[in-house]
């Protein structure tokens, strides 16, 4: 909720717009791709990495004040006192405070409906109907349509964060993100090629 207020108060939409148009859309998948890489050209992916704060960004202790309006009174100083615990419980409680930076970079304007929150502690593994066990998102209270790299953004730095917060080295930090965007571009790759439906969420089985 918070997240999508944001954008809103922005004043408009992320940088890059719609990628294809409204009609446009490639409707095969060698098509689909090569449109893809075109968008390289439009926005590099070196350049998806380069932010600097702008002169009149909001002070995001502000944003954090901002955010606990309709929020239960008694309950906003439990969520300060657990946000303040390291920067990587802060970061896991300003989804808005990202997304009001990420409002301003680089887009190449393909979107999805995003998580909105996504870093690794938004995934896990919950039991079905079913009784399996199965991996997947597990928190969708700020999803909205946005570009696709806000969420991949966001849970690649929530990796760093989390290693940081476990002194973990620079060289662990960035191995973590890097695995991390590696395994998203891999499994998108494979879930490209296939058809609708062939892949089920991942879950977890127990020897018996």
């Amino acid at each position: 909720m918070f997240m999508t207020a944001t954008v809103a108060l922005i004043g408009k939409r992320p940088r890059g717009g719609n990628a294809f148009g409204p009609f446009a859309r490639p409707s095969s998948r060698d098509d689909r791709r090569a449109a893809g890489k075109a968008l390289r050209d439009r926005v590099p992916r070196r350049q998806l990495a380069e932010w600097s704060p702008p002169k009149n960004r909001r002070n995001p202790v502000d944003m954090v004040i901002a955010s606990s309006k309709g929020r239960i009174a008694e309950l906003i100083r439990i969520r300060y006192d657990r946000m303040m615990v390291s920067p990587f419980t802060f970061y896991r409680g300003t989804a808005n405070i990202l997304a009001a930076d990420l409002a301003l970079m680089p887009a190449t304007g393909m979107r999805a409906q995003l998580c909105g929150d996504c870093h690794l502690l938004n995934l896990g593994g919950f039991a079905t109907p079913e009784r399996r066990l199965i991996f997947d998102m597990n928190d969708f209270d700020e999803t909205l349509p946005g570009p696709w790299e806000w969420d991949v953004k966001r849970l690649t730095a929530s990796f760093v964060m989390a290693s940081r917060s476990n002194s973990f080295s620079k060289s662990d930090q960035r191995d973590a993100a890097q695995t991390c965007a590696r395994a998203y571009r891999e499994h998108m790759a494979e879930y490209a090629d296939a058809r609708a439906l062939m892949f089920g969420t991942p879950r977890w089985t127990r020897a018996r």
